[in-house]
């Protein structure tokens, strides 16, 4: 059911705004009675002030439950002091159907004890996907209510990127844009933030500062902007990045030049806890003409020697591995053995969502593909390339049309999920990590204002 009306979401037996707080007077009636309608009203409703409504219902009611956003910067920092490098935390992209994936995360977490995971949601994501951090933040919250899931939770802001050619046309313009994505990101309890600066990267330029020096100077000043909004008691986790995932692969020499020149500019302020690198992964992999998916050779010791580096002289968790997702299943227990401190995956969930789709629902989401992304298509494309390279790009415009499918299906599609999700936990080590998060991570729980849910 779709709410349509602020009453019937705030005058019932089981929620109330009271003095302009939020009072919930069964939790339990809650989550089995009230979080579907929230979904529904969430995905499917044409009015921004009801979704308003609901996202700050969403967020106080996972209070209330113990749900709580936080950020995870205390234990990067204890994973480079005490050396907590035998497992590698796991960044998920949930790009469609977010909430029913999301609770088989929980799910998995749940039922392997493991807290050492983030949600999070690229820049680009955003807009293609039809998900404000609002949105995804109370979708996730909402499904560890469903799933009676308690503890801190971390969502993050992945390739919060600056455009090249937008930033040297326009430099203002760009740092704006991005600064009022952070200011939107932080406002929705996003306590973890990657700044991809590495865009600015001139390979073209004699010495290895002068190709790094835009790209530390740009993650040093919103590194700073960061620092200045964050709430009280909160260190938000940021990140920075050397090396364009899909470009050439990093090397110790630039994470020294950059970490040289980023420090000199931040004095004074608490840096970055990790550094995404490049080892030759691509985002989405690398499509084959008949659309399956090339076997990638990733530099693990690239990745080893980068975090060994990372934690020994900057004491941060270590390196990030983008582009992973659809690596081959033997590839993933790697990762913790070399020390690997993040993994961000997202590719590979899309595509389980779309192998169980309605083949009519795919049929008219590939002929919209064919009408609105033919620029995109480049001559040596097979068909099967075009759809792998472009489906993302369909999933804000059909995201209502997806959630719409029968119920059984959207729970069949979560079970398959859970099933990928286990696996990855226990290739990646986090189970039995919830006793790390414990001991490391102090959750603060953020009163957030009525004033930013009112209509205007």
């Amino acid at each position: 059911m779709v709410y349509k009306d602020k009453e019937e979401i705030l005058n019932n037996e089981i929620v109330k705004e009271v003095g302009g707080e939020i009072q919930i007077y069964d939790l339990n009636l809650f989550r089995t009675k009230m979080i579907d309608n929230l979904i529904d009203t969430i995905v499917l409703s044409e009015s921004p002030y009801i979704k308003k409504i609901c996202y700050w219902v969403s967020y106080e009611a996972a209070l209330k439950w113990g749900i709580i956003p936080s950020s995870i910067q205390s234990l990067y920092e204890a994973r480079a002091i005490h050396s907590l490098t035998h497992f590698t935390v796991p960044a998920i992209n949930l790009r469609t159907l977010t909430f029913d994936l999301a609770r088989a995360v929980f799910r998995a977490a749940k039922k392997l004890d493991a807290g050492t995971f983030i949600f999070e949601i690229a820049k680009s994501e955003i807009g293609y996907t039809d998900q404000r951090p609002w949105e995804y933040t109370s979708l996730i919250l909402l499904a560890g209510i469903k799933e009676e899931f308690k503890g801190p939770i971390f969502l993050q802001g992945d390739h919060f990127q600056v455009k090249a050619k937008n930033f040297h046309q326009d430099r203002d313009k760009e740092i704006s844009q991005l600064k009022d994505l952070i200011r939107e990101a932080i406002s929705a309890g996003f306590y973890n933030i990657d700044i991809d600066s590495s865009t600015l990267v001139d390979l073209s330029q004699p010495t290895i500062d002068a190709q790094q020096s835009l790209n530390y100077q740009v993650c040093a000043l919103l590194t700073e902007f960061i620092r200045s909004l964050q709430p009280k008691g909160i260190e938000i986790s940021v990140g920075g990045e050397i090396g364009e995932v899909g470009g050439k692969n990093s090397t110790p020499e630039e994470l020294h030049s950059f970490m040289k020149g980023y420090l000199a500019q931040i004095k004074g302020i608490k840096g970055i806890s990790k550094i995404s690198i490049q080892t030759g992964t691509t985002h989405g992999g690398v499509v084959l003409p008949d659309g399956s998916i090339a076997k990638v050779k990733i530099d693990f010791d690239t990745l080893k020697l980068l975090s060994e580096i990372a934690r020994r002289d900057y004491k941060m968790a270590g390196a990030v591995q983008h582009g992973a997702s659809t690596l081959p299943n033997e590839a993933f227990h790697r990762f913790p053995e070399v020390g690997c401190a993040e993994i961000h995956l997202a590719t590979q969930f899309q595509n389980i969502v779309y192998d169980y789709l309605p083949l009519s629902l795919k049929e008219e989401i590939y002929t919209w593909l064919n009408g609105n992304c033919a620029e995109e298509r480049k001559p040596d494309w097979t068909d099967d390339q075009f759809i792998y390279k472009t489906r993302k790009k369909a999933l804000g415009p059909f995201k209502k049309e997806i959630y719409s499918i029968p119920r059984e299906l959207r729970e069949k599609i979560s079970n398959v999920l859970e099933k990928e999700f286990l696996f990855l936990f226990e290739q990646l080590r986090i189970h039995n990590t919830r006793d790390i998060i414990e001991a490391y991570i102090h959750p603060v729980v953020i009163k957030k204002e009525k004033s930013i849910f009112n209509k205007n």
